[in-house]
């Protein structure tokens, strides 16, 4: 039929007529003798008839002046350029174009010259548009048109890896924060909107012409630039440095403004969203159809990679290719005096050349310099600094309701439930506060409320917090050289570490319990509470040998006391085997703080417990915290669980801490500084130490931490020589990431000792 109808309308001869599929209408090529065209058809309705007669008027005003460069529209033999016709049943929209003779950019290799191509190629076209207006496409509203790109949430629930979902609701995020404010004033004008290695023709390595002007549209002038470096550069290993070309290439023929360059990276990436997300819904609505989705790929490849670069970074390297001057850097010593003018030294800082931190995204943290540091080291942000999730969560309970516990509010026990649902039936009251020092002050409290004793038995070298009564259960704390010492009412017990102390073996644990009970049993007064945490952190990440509190807690209960299980740092999945640290010793605590990764930064802290306990310490005064439990901070709380739960992120940490414990300990087999890689999941420590025995090594340990942070990864140190290497990342690391830590440390520490050779002149 499609036969019949090209010569009727076009006098052709026996046309040579082949289908191809296009993304959301059926194309033919056309051939003759003597010539080649490309005859379209589209499912018929008045909105596109009258968007395809506006892009017609566009391709003929183009064509008047280069028949070559564009497709020309020909003419029915009634001498119109579009036709409705009734093709096998169905209405359709029919024309006909000229076909373009070259080779198409995906299918030659790119050079930065094609590249600077491209991006003069796409200016020259918009200055031949400007002026040109047409209501029909500035009444154009559609996903494709990146002033629209929130248009496209509603395929979010089609990406299938949750992870992926989230880093798209981030750049979402990200567009509503830095680009919907600056839209109204960047320049507006018709544009291709679709400068794909696929529609993008060249002829001996130079732009030649470009097709398919399908997607054409009345939009931010920017937004033609953003797309055709999405797509000239996302199947590159460096996206950014081929960028730059064809900007470049743009805008010596068309000059772009400072404030189109300070959005550019947003809509790259908000372009990279549009297409997996359009992707994603193909795939689902049409798993066939391989052309919708024939770039998904690479949009993703890129993503990750656009991820980890700085925004402040990517818009400074935009703008020297323009030659605008760098935004003012604000030094790092000048801001440090500031600081100090307001804030007390006592409040330390990180690293002998601390970092000035401007954003944040996942894994990764950006300073104001446009640096990408590979965040190892935070456990707060639990989930991923930024998450778009916990932050959406935040922004829409605090826009609707934020007050303290005295009024009722749902989410308060629906958050409560949740949590609670984490632990064994036996602790079944959960009490909100700010923090997991006001968390570890509260269970104190509680503990002396329910068995009216005095006495605490704490762990060597814990910590639980920053109040008073923290600190008076923090060896740490009160036996640093300035602080307070050990007050008449601390029992101290040694750490049972397994690499530096006196028990070694298998049945270590249960020595060193031995030695902590003869403690409780000789102490003058019943100990009301113990509390230690699973793994100690400032004792240098030390996990608790294994048995040991299944020996202890028994004689704490013994002698009427409770049981307290600091999980600030060890919960939430983080320990990869388990979702709460003292799940490793096959013991249940009589009452459980957390903290920090709580609500991934957000301020909140709670002490779970008994009923029985929760009951003695309801026949005291009142407990009340204005902020504790609020709306907000439960809102979000909230949203971490459901993170957690979606993005698998307990088996993440399980998964990944072994690959990245595995390859620690390789590198342990290569340097004898290395005396111990412990812990599990994503809560490691490697324990530095002098060749030949096990004396530890504070200088190399922070020349290891620095030399990281010089290379733009952040860990730290701790331990009671704080010559112990510590990383608990965010629990979105990957493989890659610790590969990438574990090489970096590597390549210091051949450094390091070729530096001892050189000097010692070996």
């Amino acid at each position: 039929m499609i036969d019949k109808l090209l010569e009727v309308e076009f006098s052709l001869n026996q046309p040579e007529v082949k289908k191809i599929n296009g993304y959301d209408n059926i194309n033919y090529i056309v051939k003759t003798s003597t010539n080649t065209s490309i005859f379209k058809t589209y499912a018929y309705s008045e909105e596109l008839l009258a968007i395809l007669e506006a892009e017609n008027e566009i391709l003929l005003h183009l064509s008047t002046s280069d028949r070559n460069t564009f497709p020309q529209p020909i003419a029915f033999a009634d001498d119109n350029y579009i036709k409705v016709i009734e093709i096998g049943g169905n209405v359709s929209i029919c024309r006909m174009l000229s076909f373009l003779e070259g080779k198409f950019v995906g299918d030659i290799a790119s050079t930065k010259e094609l590249s600077y191509g491209i991006g003069a190629f796409m200016a020259n076209m918009n200055k031949r548009l400007q002026g040109i207006e047409s209501y029909v496409l500035k009444s154009r509203s559609w996903e494709w048109d990146l002033q629209y790109f929130p248009l496209n949430k509603k395929y979010l629930q089609y990406i299938s890896d949750p992870h992926d979902r989230n880093v798209v609701r981030y750049f979402f995020m990200q567009y509503e924060e830095n680009v919907v404010p600056l839209l109204p004033g960047l320049r507006k004008q018709i544009i291709h909107n679709d400068a794909n290695e696929w529609n993008i023709l060249t002829d001996n390595s130079k732009v030649s012409g470009i097709i398919d002007f399908g997607d054409i549209t009345y939009s931010q002038l920017i937004n033609e630039l953003a797309i055709a470096i999405t797509y000239g550069c996302y199947d590159k290993e460096n996206p950014l440095e081929w960028s730059l070309k064809i900007i470049k290439g743009y805008h010596e023929t068309l000059p772009l403004e400072e404030k189109e360059i300070s959005v550019l990276y947003y809509l790259v990436a908000a372009r990279l969203c549009t297409s997996v997300c359009n992707s994603a819904y193909a795939k689902k609505m049409e798993p066939e159809n391989t052309y919708a989705t024939i770039s998904e790929n690479y949009a993703w490849s890129m993503l990750y990679k656009w991820l980890r670069i700085s925004p402040i970074h990517a818009e400074n390297a935009f703008r020297e290719t323009i030659g605008l001057t760098n935004h003012k850097k604000q030094e790092v010593i000048e801001e440090i005096k500031r600081r100090h003018q307001y804030i007390n030294p006592v409040v330390s800082l990180s690293y002998k050349d601390p970092i000035f931190m401007e954003r944040s995204a996942f894994q990764y943290m950006y300073d104001k310099e446009g640096n990408t540091f590979l965040d190892a080291y935070n456990n707060i942000p639990h989930v991923g600094h930024s998450h778009p999730q916990v932050v959406k969560a935040g922004q829409k309970q605090m826009a609707k309701l934020n007050t303290n516990t005295r009024y009722l509010y749902d989410v308060l026990p629906n958050y409560a439930e949740k949590l609670l649902s984490k632990f064994p039936e036996s602790l079944d009251k959960v009490f909100f506060v700010n923090s997991g020092s006001a968390a570890s002050d509260l269970a104190i409290r509680m503990a002396h409320a329910h068995t009216k004793h005095k006495k605490i038995m704490v762990m060597e070298h814990g910590y639980h917090g920053n109040t008073q009564i923290s600190i008076d259960i923090s060896d740490y704390k009160f036996n640093n050289p300035k602080g307070d010492g050990q007050k008449a009412h601390i029992l101290k017990t040694q750490l049972p570490n397994t690499y530096g102390g006196k028990f070694k073996d298998d049945n270590a644990g249960l020595y060193y319990a031995e030695e902590a009970i003869q403690q409780i049993n000789n102490s003058e007064e019943p100990i009301g509470a113990f509390i230690s945490e699973p793994v100690v952190g400032c004792g240098g990440q030390v996990p608790l040998a294994k048995g040991y509190l299944k020996k202890i807690y028994p004689e704490i209960r013994k002698q009427g006391g409770v049981c307290i299980s600091d999980e600030v740092q060890t919960g939430f999945g983080r320990l990869g085997d388990c979702f709460w640290g003292f799940e490793q010793q096959d013991v249940v605590p009589d009452i459980v703080i957390v903290g920090k990764p709580i609500a991934n930064g957000h301020p909140m802290g709670a002490v779970i417990t008994t009923s029985e306990i929760a009951s003695s310490f309801g026949k005291g005064v009142e407990f009340f915290s204005s902020f504790g439990g609020n709306p907000v901070s439960c809102a979000v709380g909230m949203a971490v669980l459901e993170v957690i739960e979606e993005e698998r992120l307990q088996e993440n940490a399980k998964e990944v801490g072994d690959y990245y414990k595995s390859l620690l300990i390789e590198l342990q087999d290569r340097y004898e500084s290395i005396g111990d890689v412990r812990g599990t999941g994503l809560f490691l420590g490697v324990e530095i130490v002098k060749e030949g025995n096990q004396e530890t090594n504070r200088e190399l340990a922070h020349h290891i931490k620095n030399a990281l942070r010089n290379r733009f990864i952040l860990i730290s140190t701790d331990g009671p020589d704080d010559s112990v290497l510590k990383t608990k990342p965010p629990l979105c690391f990957t493989k890659e990431n610790a590969k990438e830590v574990v090489n970096a440390i590597d390549e210091i520490l051949r450094d390091y000792y070729q530096k001892i050779l050189r000097v010692s002149g070996v």
